[in-house]
């Protein structure tokens, strides 16, 4: 079971970027599914999560993020997005996706995540 995080890169300030979170092994729509990154010195941290499509499918994101980033499901291609929007240098940083693994979770999860993309790399820089 493995997910699949891509669509990172370089984008100047104010640009946009969207990034996919895509598994072989799981049907994601019956998982919640979190985003998370990870600055250069900094500790790893939570960006959003969107809760299992067999939950009510709510989802939120951090405040540090809110008004830019959103993040949706595509169930038909198995994909968990995050669009980011109005990107910042602050928002330099590995992103990951993750999950619990436990069928029917919400967000945030009741028990840990589990099982992590390999991270992709945003640098958001002129």
């Amino acid at each position: 079971v493995q997910l699949q995080a891509s669509g990172g890169g370089l984008v100047q300030p104010g640009g946009s970027l969207r990034l996919s979170c895509a598994s072989s092994g799981f049907t994601l729509r019956y998982y919640s599914i979190g985003w998370f990154r990870q600055a250069p010195g900094k500790e790893r941290e939570g960006v959003s999560c969107i809760s299992s499509s067999s939950t009510d499918g709510s989802s939120y994101v951090v405040d540090s993020v809110k008004g830019r980033f959103t993040i949706s499901r595509d169930n038909a291609k198995n994909t968990v997005y995050l669009q980011m929007d109005s990107l910042k240098p602050e928002d330099t940083a590995v992103y990951y996706c993750a999950t619990d693994g436990i069928a029917g979770s919400s967000c945030p999860p009741a028990y840990p995540y589990s099982y992590w993309g390999q991270g992709t790399e945003v640098t958001v820089s002129s």
